[in-house]
């Protein structure tokens, strides 16, 4: 496995692939680019989304823009921590930037059908693993071709993606209040 931090995080993104899915386990993720904008959306107070679309939101619409297909499932538990119900909140970003976003709500799925961690698998061949420091900060992304692992993921993928609730539904759904 080679480890990608960073700038070379990113690199990945913009690599040669065509479809890029992301399975998000954790209920909740502590990034601190996202600091400010959690303690805004928990007291109600504004937020212009700058910190977003710097970052990942402009990514996404340049990726989506060049014909690339992103697609993210959140395995979530209900009722939502206040870190899913801020993610929930700020996924009409993702979803205008072109990413598609499915939820599953976690006593949904049988955990023998999850992966321990989160990853993202570009196209078939290519899964970086979600690296995590030890206070939950992202620390960048572990990536491998085996094709052992490469093959469990794509399976976890195949099985759980039909399965995922779209964005626009579950955002209204009651259940999830």
């Amino acid at each position: 496995m080679l480890l990608y931090h960073g700038e070379d995080a990113l690199r990945l993104f913009r690599e040669n692939w065509a479809v890029a899915v992301h399975l998000e386990l954790q209920d909740t993720y502590t990034t601190p680019e996202e600091d400010e904008p959690l303690r805004k959306f928990l007291t109600g107070e504004p937020d212009d989304y700058a910190w977003w679309f710097a970052g990942w939101g402009d990514l996404v619409r340049e990726l989506t823009d060049e014909g690339k297909t992103i697609r993210r499932l959140r395995v979530v538990t209900e009722p939502h921590t206040d870190y899913t119900r801020f993610a929930l909140a700020i996924a009409r970003l993702n979803a205008e930037a072109g990413e598609d976003i499915r939820y599953i709500p976690r006593h949904g799925v049988d955990p023998e059908q999850l992966s321990g961690d989160d990853w993202w698998i570009f196209d078939d061949d290519l899964v970086a693993f979600s690296v995590f420091t030890p206070t939950g900060a992202g620390g960048g992304f572990a990536t491998t071709s085996d094709p052992a692992i490469v093959s469990h993921i794509r399976a976890v993928r195949d099985r759980l993606w039909p399965t995922g609730i779209p964005y626009a539904e579950y955002a209204t759904a009651d259940v999830q209040r």
